[in-house]
């Protein structure tokens, strides 16, 4: 008998619903909210709200479009966190209706755990996932993390960022420079027209695996206050070179400790996800780095690199063969570790 999943994410300001049939992606919905873009980042009640409008036209969606009818789910999968706890408690409180009312299980992801495991989302029996175990580069608005993959259950923490994660230096930069929101996919545009050595930015020594980015932005401001004394016009002048100079810096710290967990682990597979992950420099840059080391590279199609509820169903999906399904008393939570 098949193992149907619908997967139900509403982490942030994006409402997703997707369905997987034993592995198998049937469809992915997603809603994305544009309220936030005039006010240079998500507002939580208006992500809440947006979810509330969203989350029926979407799940419905999902279902619709993979040819399947409610009647055939298996269980309800839901992220429960981390993320917005407004927006949590949309989309848990809707999974738990919908379960109750259909007579079958809820499964709680962890959001993380879904971009760790959307190399696992097939869109055909026969494509390519890694084997375990793995080395997992996850950067995202809000994290920043190596993690060694050792199963779908099993992840340890090899090192994390100790204070800003990449997307949050590649945003809020974007910001002071007169960006739109987001400022990630904005900084990537202008980067591939810029000189990546115009500008020299700060870059941390930090012993070990784990991450910083604050010394960057930092020196990224002090960069923008100099030259603009000197030129009013000094931002739009120098755009696309201040945004490959940034670029270049961000993927020079995450491949340097990228680096160093390969040589201290001796995987020979790298797997990047988060919304980061999108970034074409960081793309490429992942690439050519396991093709130097002789080591395979998955790098996600860039529709499952955002928040989307692919992964969240594909985790799911691996938790109802263990069975280990959650009860309905359990509460959305804002932040968490891996």
């Amino acid at each position: 008998m098949s193992v149907v999943i619908l997967g139900i994410e509403s982490s942030c300001d994006d409402t997703s619903a997707a369905i997987v049939r034993d592995g198998i992606l049937l469809s992915n919905v997603i809603a994305s909210q544009q309220v936030h873009e005039e006010y240079g980042g998500v507002v939580p009640e208006l992500a809440s709200r947006a979810h509330q409008q969203n989350i029926v036209p979407v799940v419905d969606a999902a279902i619709k479009r993979a040819g399947i009818d409610r009647s055939e789910l298996s269980a309800i999968a839901f992220t429960r966190g981390p993320g917005l706890i407004g927006s949590l408690l949309v989309g848990t409180s809707f999974a738990k209706g919908l379960s109750l009312g259909l007579r079958i299980p809820i499964i709680d992801v962890n959001h993380l755990h879904g971009h760790v495991l959307a190399h696992f989302v097939r869109q055909q029996p026969d494509d390519r996932v890694p084997e375990f175990p793995y080395l997992c580069l996850l950067i995202s608005g809000g994290n920043s993390q190596l993690i060694m993959v050792r199963g779908y259950n099993d992840m340890e923490i090899l090192g994390r960022t100790i204070d800003d994660a990449a997307g949050e230096a590649f945003d809020k930069c974007a910001k002071v420079m007169g960006l739109p929101y987001p400022g990630g996919p904005h900084i990537d545009r202008l980067a591939a027209e810029g000189d990546p050595k115009r500008f020299k930015f700060a870059r941390p020594h930090i012993t070990g695996l784990d991450y910083s980015f604050s010394g960057l932005k930092t020196s990224f401001l002090y960069t923008l206050r100099d030259g603009l004394r000197a030129n009013p016009d000094f931002i739009e002048e120098n755009k696309a070179d201040l945004a490959a100079s940034l670029q270049s810096t961000i993927i020079a710290i995450l491949l340097d400790k990228l680096e160093k967990a390969v040589k201290q682990t001796g995987v020979r597979t790298v797997a990047i996800g988060g919304g980061v992950s999108a970034n074409s420099g960081v793309r490429a840059a992942v690439a050519d780095f396991c093709q130097q080391y002789g080591i395979e590279a998955f790098i996600p199609e860039r529709k499952f690199t955002t928040d989307n509820a692919a992964m969240v169903a594909i985790a799911g999906y691996f938790k109802y063969l263990d069975k280990q399904f959650c009860p309905y008393d359990l509460a959305p939570y804002a932040r968490v570790e891996i």
